[in-house]
C-alpha cells in the first residue's frame, strides 16, 4: 500500500490531503466545542450545525489559494509553516464573520481560539508526520544515503535535487557553525563535524557531498583531509560563481578534483598585466592545439587581440581549438580575426611567411614534445623541435620585428637529467642570447611545473587506473612533483610575459611539492575504496612501483642557482641564470644541428653534456650507442633506452 501511494499522480494525493482536511477540519472544530462546554451533546450540534458544516466550504477555499496543497510533502521545511498560519487566521476570521452573519447567539470567542490552534497543529504535524513518512519509505528502497557538509543554501539545493532524482537520499547534514546543530533542514538533522564517523555507521551513509561553494580551496583542502579516513566516496560543488545563475542541480556534483587536494587559492589576476600584450595586437600560438596552447589562446581571445594566429603540426588538434575558438568568440561577441595555420615550427620559410603576412606582435611559443620518456627514446626529434624549433622562430621574429615573444619553459630544464628538460634549457640559453645586440624583440621565458590534466600526465592516469579496478602504476615511492592547474598557469604566463625586460626568465610559484604515492593514496580513499597493502589486505587498489623511467628525476626544481628576486606579482619571481654568448652558442649549435643529421648520439650526448653545465644525465652513453647502431643499420627491432 505504501509503495501504491508513493507512486500515486501528484493530482490524486493533493485530492486525498483534501479530503482528509475536509474530514479532520470540523472534528477539530467539534474538538473545540467540547473543550469549552467540559461536553458535547445534540443542542450544541444544532447551535453550532452551520458553522460546522461551512468550516471545509470556507477553509478548504483559502488553502488552496495560499498554496498549501501545492507543497511537495517530501519537500516541505518550516517554511510551511507561516503558510498554515495565514490560512487558519483568515479562515477563523471568516467563520466568525459567518456566526455573525446567521445570528448564532450567544457564540464563545473560546471556540474560535481553540479552533484556531487546533487546526495550525494539525496542519503542521500532519505535513510533518507524512514527510517522515515518505521519507522512511525512501530509505527503504535501493537508494544511496549520503550526508552534505554545508548545511546553506547550496546544502538545501543539493537535498531537494537529490530527492527528486530519487538514486540518492540526503540523511544529514554537516556544518561548522555550532548555532546550526540540532537543527533541520527539511526534516533532516544537522551536526557536528565531530560525529561524522558514528553517523556513517547509524545512517549507513555511502557518499559525502561537499555543500560549501563559498568556501577557499584552503578550507576545502582541510575539509577533505578530515573526510578521508571514512573510505567513503567524496563528491564536491560547483564554485559560486557557476551556482549565481541558477538551482544546483545533482548533475553539477562532481569528482574530488586534484586542485580539491592541492588547496591553492587562486590570486587575482592583474588585468593590465594580461592585456598589455594582447589587447588590440596581432598575436601568434605556436603549438596552440596543445594543453598550455589551447588554454593560452581561450584566455588570449578574452583579452579581446585584433588577430589571434594559431600554428599547430597536428590537423586534429588544430581543428579542435579553432572550432572551439570559434564557438567562445560569438558567445562572447568579440570582432576577433582567428587564422589556423598547419605546420611546424622547423619550416622557417613558412614562419617567414606567416610573420610577415600577419603582422605579429606577441608570440607565444609553446610548441615543444615533452614527455620525458618518449624523447629519451627519440633524442633526434626532441632536439630538433625543441631546440632547432624554437631557434627558427626566434629568427623569424627578429627578422619580423615581433615586438613580444614568450617561451614557455618547464622546470625539467634546471638541472635536467635528460634529454627533454636540456632541450628546453638549450631554448632558453638560445633566447637568452638573442635577447642582447638586438632591440627590436623582446624575449622571456616562463618557468613552471607540471600542470594539472595535461597530456600524458598522471591524474587521469590514476584515476582511469582506478576506476577500472587498479593497479596504480607508480614510478618510485618518493618522486614528488610539483603541480599548477593549466588556467592558472597560462593566466600567469600572459602576466609574466607583460613584465619582460629582455632575457627574462620567469619562475611561477607553484606552492608545495606533491608526493606522488601519497596522491595516488588519496585518489583511492576519496573515491570510496581502499589501498591494498600488507596492513590492509582487504584493500581493492594495489599501488605497483615500477621504476623510473630513462631520464626521470625524482625532485624536481625550479631554479638552477639562488639568485632569484620577486616581481610585482605574488606568483611570479624572477631569476638570474648563466647565460653563453651568441658567438659561443651558434657554434655549439651548429656541430648539435650536424650530429643530429648524422645521428651521431656520442658526439650528441658530448655536446649536450659541454654545452648545458648542469646537464647529468641518467642514461649512459652505450645506451645512446646502442641506438644508433640500430638505427643507421636499419634494423626494424624496436629501439629502447635501457634504464
Amino acid at each position: 500500500m505504501l509503495q501504491t501511494l508513493l507512486h500515486l499522480p501528484r493530482l490524486q494525493k493533493q485530492i486525498m490531503a483534501a479530503a482528509l482536511d475536509v474530514l479532520c477540519l470540523p472534528l477539530i472544530f467539534i474538538l473545540a466545542i467540547w473543550l469549552r462546554y467540559d461536553g458535547f451533546n445534540a443542542e450544541l450540534f444544532r447551535h453550532y450545525f452551520w458553522l460546522i458544516v461551512s468550516i471545509p466550504v470556507v477553509s478548504i477555499p483559502i488553502f488552496i489559494r495560499i498554496g498549501l496543497y501545492r507543497a511537495v510533502i517530501r519537500f516541505i521545511d518550516q517554511k510551511i509553516i507561516s503558510v498554515i498560519f495565514i490560512g487558519a487566521c483568515t479562515s477563523v476570521l471568516l467563520l466568525a464573520f459567518i456566526g455573525v452573519m446567521l445570528h448564532i447567539m450567544p457564540i464563545s470567542r473560546a471556540i474560535f481560539g481553540f479552533f484556531w490552534a487546533g487546526s495550525i497543529l494539525y496542519l503542521s504535524a500532519s505535513r510533518f508526520l507524512a514527510r517522515n513518512w515518505f521519507l522512511r519509505a525512501d530509505m527503504a528502497d535501493n537508494v544511496i544515503h549520503v550526508c552534505i557538509y554545508g548545511a546553506g543554501k547550496a546544502g538545501a539545493q543539493l537535498a531537494t535535487a537529490l530527492r527528486a532524482g530519487g538514486e540518492h537520499i540526503c540523511v544529514a547534514f554537516i556544518d561548522d557553525n555550532e548555532k546550526k546543530h540540532r537543527s533541520t533542514i527539511a526534516g533532516i538533522q544537522i551536526y557536528s563535524p565531530a560525529e561524522i564517523d558514528a553517523l556513517v555507521v547509524k545512517l549507513g551513509i555511502k557518499q559525502i557531498l561537499l555543500a560549501i561553494p563559498s568556501a577557499s580551496k584552503t578550507r576545502q583542502k582541510q575539509i577533505l583531509n578530515q573526510l578521508e579516513h571514512l573510505k567513503l566516496k567524496i563528491k564536491v560543488t560547483p564554485s559560486i560563481q557557476s551556482l549565481v545563475n541558477g538551482e544546483l542541480r545533482v548533475q553539477d556534483v562532481r569528482d574530488v578534483e586534484i586542485e580539491d587536494l592541492l588547496g591553492r587559492d587562486q590570486v587575482e589576476p592583474d588585468a593590465r598585466l594580461l592585456s598589455t600584450c594582447i589587447t588590440g595586437k596581432h598575436v601568434l600560438v605556436t603549438g596552440a592545439g596543445g594543453s598550455i596552447g589551447s588554454e593560452l589562446c581561450r584566455q588570449i581571445l578574452r583579452q579581446r587581440p585584433k588577430k589571434l594566429v594559431l600554428l599547430e603540426m597536428s590537423e586534429y588538434a588544430l581543428y579542435a581549438i579553432e572550432h572551439e575558438l570559434l564557438s567562445l568568440r560569438a558567445q562572447l561577441h568579440l570582432d576577433v580575426e582567428i587564422l589556423p595555420f598547419l605546420g611546424t615550427v622547423l619550416d622557417a620559410a613558412k614562419l617567414d611567411r606567416i610573420f610577415a603576412a600577419c603582422n605579429i606582435d606577441t608570440l607565444y611559443h609553446a610548441a615543444a614534445y615533452k614527455h620525458v620518456p618518449l624523447v629519451e627514446h627519440n633524442p633526434v626529434e626532441g632536439i630538433r623541435n625543441n631546440v632547432f624549433g624554437t631557434l627558427a622562430v626566434a629568427q623569424a621574429a627578429i627578422k619580423a620585428k615581433v615586438a613580444n615573444f614568450v617561451l614557455i619553459s618547464t622546470d625539467k630544464a634546471v638541472r635536467p637529467t635528460n634529454i627533454m628538460g636540456t632541450s628546453k634549457r638549450l631554448a632558453e640559453l638560445i633566447l637568452q642570447a638573442f635577447s642582447h645586440g638586438q632591440h627590436s624583440t623582446r624575449f622571456c621565458m616562463v618557468r613552471f611545473g607540471n600542470v594539472l590534466g595535461s597530456s600524458g600526465s598522471v591524474v587521469p592516469l590514476f584515476r582511469k587506473q582506478i576506476m577500472a579496478g587498479g593497479p596504480i602504476t607508480l614510478t618510485h615511492p618518493e618522486i614528488t612533483r610539483y603541480f599548477m592547474t593549466i588556467p592558472e598557469a597560462a593566466q600567469l604566463v600572459l602576466q609574466a610575459g607583460a613584465m619582460g625586460e629582455g632575457g627574462d626568465v620567469f619562475v611561477l610559484d607553484m606552492g608545495e611539492p606533491v608526493r606522488i604515492i601519497d596522491l595516488a593514496r588519496r585518489m583511492v580513499h576519496l573515491s570510496g575504496l581502499e589501498v591494498k597493502s600488507e596492513t590492509t589486505p582487504q584493500g581493492t587498489i594495489e599501488i605497483q612501483h615500477v621504476g623510473l623511467r630513462p631520464g626521470e628525476k625524482l625532485y624536481e626544481e625550479l631554479l638552477i642557482g639562488d639568485n632569484v628576486e620577486g616581481t610585482s606579482h605574488p606568483l611570479i619571481m624572477r631569476a638570474q641564470e648563466n647565460e653563453i654568448p651568441w658567438e659561443q652558442l651558434s657554434l655549439a649549435l651548429t656541430a648539435l644541428e650536424q650530429a643530429c643529421t648524422a645521428f651521431d648520439y656520442e658526439q650528441i650526448r658530448t655536446l649536450l653534456l659541454k654545452t648545458v653545465a648542469e646537464y647529468q644525465p641518467q642514461c649512459g652513453i652505450e645506451d645512446l650507442i646502442w641506438q644508433a647502431s640500430h638505427v643507421n643499420s636499419g634494423s626494424t627491432t624496436d629501439i629502447k633506452v635501457l634504464h
